[in-house]
């Protein structure tokens, strides 16, 4: 039902049926799915077919029924959005095969057209690829709800109904795909939803690692073959060399912030079994190599540069005779044994318990690399050009993207435990007790600081008066250069600075790196080694942002240092605590506005700065469309380098099959182009009247935004109308909700922020402010202003993306839900008062959005989104109101057995609305 201007209607609560088979494939894939879903619960529990249809009294059930019967609901939801990943997938191929790549959104092919019919040369294309960097980053914030084991089963279920689409199945084998199909929904309904015990660390890194199993091993290497491929069809005359620019980061084992389990020792754990990850793989594929190349020397006689690198690997691996023997005149057979050799050996070493292999092994992937490319030419040498193009260069590519690491893990800790590490050397350096440790923003800690940083160092130094915290920060940095010299170069990211308010906060960490001896000269004076992201979170930091940058870029060591790291600086903002911290439009400007200034910063410094934005999946935190996204970003903000988190469920949403991995990554390498490639025709050459409307708008839904959550009870109002504490019950994450034991609001994290207001349907973090923002911004400049915010809808891409993401955002809104959990708060005034406020904007803020975009109903750009909503919400609105019941029943109940049982029922309805949504925090 639509959404007027006047007021919020809710969606009824439908029958809880699938649609009828309309003839369209989705409606037939649905159709499946539900009839196999719906047999399996009539032969396990039919008491739960009323649930499927929609036409059981759920509020009836006991908790242990209730559990079931959510679950249930849980299981729908994701079986619908694996219908809805296979139908995009089989519309991106049917456009590609009716119309031609270019037309398919967000490909190298639609980008490469639009740039050589606009002019654009080869060598500004060639320039591009030569210094362009994108890093998607995985990470464990507590979003991701599916296990690993549930998550195999989902793949599982995607194949087969790819599988049954494909005409050349008979009815016999169709009938055994459909048994299939029903036994992996079968073992899904069979298997627990929740996490029974508190993620740990290692089991993140398992799931984190399931992806690059199952997906990206696999596609990445595709994403370089088809930019070469568009590449010759757009530029056939010239020829490019396309260097491996797309790699993954990972935070999971590294993010040390507010998460007490990241030890040193965990990262070391982490870092040797992603180098693992890889190696395994890579001998997989040299394992089908050896039993392809059966190459024999009596046909085709082996060149001789190929035969002197043979004969020095036989050689070394100290059994070269019993090598040459086991495979007479297949020279290339035993070149790849020596290799295997090699990589079984450099496995070994890897190992936590090394079993000490003997022969030589590999002492970072360059080698590895360099073996191959002998490999390659040799057989282009002999005349086999195919064989090294197409069988060994796609199993280079792949040592090049993953090297000994899998993904470049990056270290994260917050300023102040960096602080008071550093305040701990102090006193141990001064004879001193650490809480007499200058402020960190006086004159006198920058002194220390400088005089350090200057000082030569011969040997390590004795710090006695270090606490097991302090020595525990400081072995995280020595392991920086024990694993890049153990494993591989890239095995270590950077270290990310949270909360990041000074310049004296940046050069700390310098100094610890050098207490770690990470720089490349022996005395520590000259340059680190180690990558120093600062990170700005806050809409204060983000303000403070530029004149930081300006005044670190000015330092010499840093100078130095960011030229051998590469020449760019990175700098990492926060899209979570802005938001918190200011409301949705407010953190989208100030972010806007903090890139713009820090880009012209980097431009006048002489040292480019470029941006890793810490996005989440959620539109209060940042996720958004990626093309839009990327397409939104001030132009020239991205120097040919482009960093964002993946976080939790977008992690699975993206990678975890193949067909949709693949379009994920082209996805945002070619929007990332596209930018690039449009930066210089877009820049603007002034600041323009849009930047001046945007300021004003910023300000004054700011201004509203801040009068909600400083009203008197609004916590109160929160913690007692959402699910907030008992999200700490859904083991969905090693980290805790909190950065310390307070329970304020500025101590929560904003992953809970956003996933309480999600769960209770006011999700008023991606839309509370902006109503009486513009409304406040028509009053004032009248019928000319409102025709400016019409043209900025039209003309300004950050301001249309910020409306676009609002009207997603109300429409998952439900205040008729809203008002049921707003019944728990116990004080009825504040109750009024803070729901009265949030209804009023509500209505303003849909009125406003509709005025300025000219539509008829919220999010009528968007009827894919309305329609896949639609489908969801009935249900989503039967769990949200159960979940008030339970929360009820649980805060009351006294008895620890029932209320056991009731809170494995609250976190099934947890975890279902989550599901149905598609996000969390």
């Amino acid at each position: 039902m639509a959404l007027t201007a006047e007021v919020a209607t809710p969606v009824a609560d439908a029958s809880f049926a699938p649609p009828a088979i309309t003839g369209t494939e989705s409606d037939a894939a649905t159709e499946i799915v539900y009839r196999a879903l719906l047999e399996i619960c009539r032969r396990h529990d039919p008491d739960l077919e009323d649930v499927l249809k929609g036409e059981a009294d759920i509020a009836r059930l006991t908790p242990e029924r209730i559990s079931r019967a959510l679950q249930l609901q849980s299981i729908w939801f994701r079986l619908l959005s694996i219908v809805e990943e296979n139908t995009a997938m089989r519309r991106r191929r049917h456009v590609e095969r009716n119309q031609g790549r270019a037309e398919v959104g967000g490909t190298f092919s639609g980008v490469l057209a639009h740039a050589a019919a606009n002019g654009v040369k080869a060598s500004e294309i060639q320039e591009l690829l030569r210094t362009l960097r994108i890093r998607p980053t995985l990470t464990a914030h507590p979003t991701e709800a599916k296990r690993v084991t549930v998550l195999e089963k989902l793949r599982s279920i995607y194949l087969l109904l790819r599988d049954l689409e494909l005409p050349r199945y008979t009815e016999r084998e169709r009938s055994a795909l459909m048994a299939d199909l029903s036994d992996q929904i079968e073992l899904i309904f069979l298997t627990g939803e929740l996490q029974l015990e508190k993620a740990t660390v290692v089991r993140e890194v398992s799931w984190a690692l399931h992806f690059f199993d199952e997906a990206l091993f696999d596609m990445l290497p595709e994403l370089i073959y088809s930019l070469e491929a568009s590449l010759a069809e757009y530029y056939p005359d010239e020829n490019f060399e396309v260097p491996p620019f797309f790699q993954f980061g990972c935070w999971v084992g590294g993010d040390r912030d507010g998460n007490p389990f990241v030890t040193s020792d965990v990262t070391r754990t982490t870092l040797k079994r992603n180098a693992r990850a890889s190696m395994r793989r890579f001998h997989t594929r040299l394992m089908d190599l050896g039993k392809l190349l059966s190459v024999t020397e009596r046909v085709l006689p082996t060149p001789p540069t190929f035969h002197r690198e043979l004969k020095a690997l036989l050689d070394a691996s100290g059994d070269g005779t019993a090598i040459a023997e086991r495979n007479p005149g297949e020279h290339f057979r035993q070149f790849l044994t020596c290799v295997l050799r090699k990589l079984d050996a450099t496995i070994d070493h890897n190992k936590e318990e090394p079993e000490n292999l003997p022969g030589p092994y590999y002492t970072d992937a360059d080698q590895l690399i360099q073996d191959l490319k002998t490999l390659e030419q040799g057989l282009i040498q002999s005349g086999c050009r195919s064989l090294a193009v197409n069988q060994v260069r796609p199993v280079r590519r792949m040592v090049e993207l993953f090297r000994f690491s899998t993904v470049h893990l990056d270290l994260r800790e917050n300023s102040g435990r960096t602080t008071k590490t550093l305040s701990e050397i102090w006193a141990s350096v001064e004879d001193r007790e650490p809480d007499e440790a200058p402020d960190v923003e006086s004159p006198e800690w920058r002194s220390w600081l400088t005089k350090e940083l200057l000082k030569p160092r011969t040997k390590p130094r004795e710090l006695p008066k270090l606490s097991d915290e302090a020595r525990e920060t400081l072995a995280t940095f020595a392991l920086v250069a024990e694993m890049r010299a153990e494993i591989d170069r890239d095995t270590v990211g950077c270290f990310i600075l949270s909360m990041t308010r000074s310049v004296n906060d940046i050069l700390g960490v310098y100094l610890l790196a050098k207490e770690a001896r990470i720089y490349l000269d022996a005395p520590g004076v000259e340059i680190c080694q180690l990558p120093i992201v600062p990170l700005f979170e806050t809409i204060e930091d983000l303000r403070a942002a530029p004149a930081i940058m300006k005044e670190l870029l000015s330092i010499p060591l840093i100078r130095r240092s960011v030229r051998w790291q590469g020449g760019l600086q990175e700098c990492m903002v926060g899209y979570s605590d802005s938001n918190k911290d200011g409301g949705y439009f407010a953190s989208n400007w100030e972010l806007y506005k903090a890139q713009a200034k820090l880009t012209e910063v980097g431009r006048q410094a002489g040292v480019p700065l470029t941006f890793f934005h810490g996005r989440g999946g959620s539109v209060s935190r940042g996720g958004a469309p990626t093309a839009r996204a990327i397409a939104a970003l001030p132009p020239g903000s991205i120097n040919r380098q482009y960093r964002v988190t993946d976080q939790g469920e977008v992690v699975s949403f993206k990678y975890s099959n193949r067909g949709t991995a693949a379009y994920q990554m082209e996805l945002t390498a070619a929007s990332v182009m596209e930018h690039v490639l449009n930066s210089t025709r877009d820049a603007p050459t002034g600041r323009s009247e849009f930047e001046d409307a945007m300021e004003a708008l910023s300000g004054a839904s700011r201004a509203v935004y801040t009068q909600l959550i400083s009203h008197d009870g609004f916590v109160e109002y929160f913690q007692q109308a959402s699910p907030l504490d008992e999200l700490t019950l859904l083991n969905i994450g090693s980290r805790p909700a909190r950065r310390t034991g307070a329970r304020t609001l500025s101590d929560l994290r904003a992953i809970p922020w956003v996933f309480a207001w999600a769960q209770n349907r006011h999700i008023i973090t991606s839309w509370y402010g902006i109503g009486s923002g513009l409304k406040n911004f028509i009053e004032v400049r009248g019928e000319a202003g409102e025709q400016m915010l019409k043209r900025m809808f039209e003309e300004f891409k950050a301001f249309r993306l910020i409306l676009d993401e609002v009207e997603k955002t109300l429409r998952m809104v439900d205040l008729s839900v809203a008002r049921e959990y707003s019944t728990l708060v116990e004080n009825d005034k504040i109750r009024a008062d803070v729901f009265g406020l949030i209804e009023a904007e509500y209505a303003l803020t849909c009125e406003m959005c509709l005025r300025v975009s000219g539509g008829g109903e919220i999010a009528f750009r968007y009827p894919a989104f309305r329609e896949r909503l639609s489908e969801r919400l009935p249900v989503i609105n039967q769990v949200s109101r159960e979940q008030v019941e339970l929360l009820r029943r649980y805060r009351s109940e006294t008895d620890e057995f029932k209320r056991d049982e009731v809170k494995s029922a609250l976190l099934l309805s947890i975890n279902c609305i989550s599901v149905g949504f598609g996000a969390t925090g």
